[in-house]
């Protein structure tokens, strides 16, 4: 099958950072993979939820949005309140980015994640667990440096990547044309020492097989293994 940017079945799109892409926050950077360009930035609140006041433990969380223009036609702004769509996205994200750190390290504070999409070509989501967490790690380092964290906690890298079957194929990080006609769409999450956190997988016309999914699964952990010499 002919792909995108003329990759193999088994390629990820081209990835760069463009770290402090936004001098405000405590950190951040601007993730592009191929077409799709996440901003990711992390703020720094000294509190936490009320339900983890005076436990010890500090909070992640994540918020993501998308630019109006991020796609072909206008995405119309959540302005009266966020889709369930949205919703499910900054759960998803949040959930992946808690399981970095130990939360009773980083001490009673929440450390927010905003990943904002200025274009969107498929695998936002995922790009946007993959940019938060070097963003969030940056922000670390950085509040070791100002001293308001003793040392650096001990972090599990985190990072995660689309796959889908195509024409029959299983294929490696999908843009928006290959996404869109997708058999099978799946987001897979996974930690640095090789365990999953989240895989989120949906057949689209018909049910498909116990091979599939592993053919799937071999091409993400192949992917989010490239992605983690970012880390480096």
């Amino acid at each position: 099958m002919n792909r995108s940017h003329n990759r193999s079945t088994d390629s990820l799109r081209d990835v760069s950072l463009q770290w402090d892409f936004q001098p405000g926050a405590a950190a951040s950077l601007l993730i592009r993979m191929g077409g799709t360009h996440v901003l990711c930035g992390v703020s720094v609140e000294e509190k936490v939820p009320s339900f983890l006041k005076d436990s010890g433990r500090g909070w992640i969380t994540a918020e993501y949005g998308m630019l109006p223009c991020a796609t072909n036609s206008r995405y119309r702004r959540e302005i009266g309140g966020r889709s369930g769509r949205t919703y499910e996205i900054q759960r998803l994200i949040g959930r992946s980015l808690r399981m970095m750190v130990d939360l009773k390290r980083i001490g009673e504070r929440t450390l927010r994640v905003d990943c904002d999409v200025l274009n969107a070509d498929g695998g936002t989501r995922t790009a946007s667990i993959t940019g938060g967490a070097l963003a969030l790690r940056l922000c670390l380092q950085r509040l070791v440096e100002q001293g308001k964290l003793e040392e650096m906690p001990g972090l599990l890298p985190v990072a995660a990547i689309s796959v889908g079957i195509v024409e029959g194929e299983a294929c490696l990080d999908l843009d928006y044309t290959e996404d869109s006609s997708a058999e099978v769409d799946a987001n897979f999450v996974m930690s640095g020492d090789g365990r999953w956190i989240e895989i989120q997988s949906t057949a689209e016309g018909k049910p498909f097989s116990p091979e599939a999914f592993l053919s799937m699964t071999h091409l993400a952990e192949k992917g989010i293994k490239e992605l983690f010499k970012l880390w480096v």
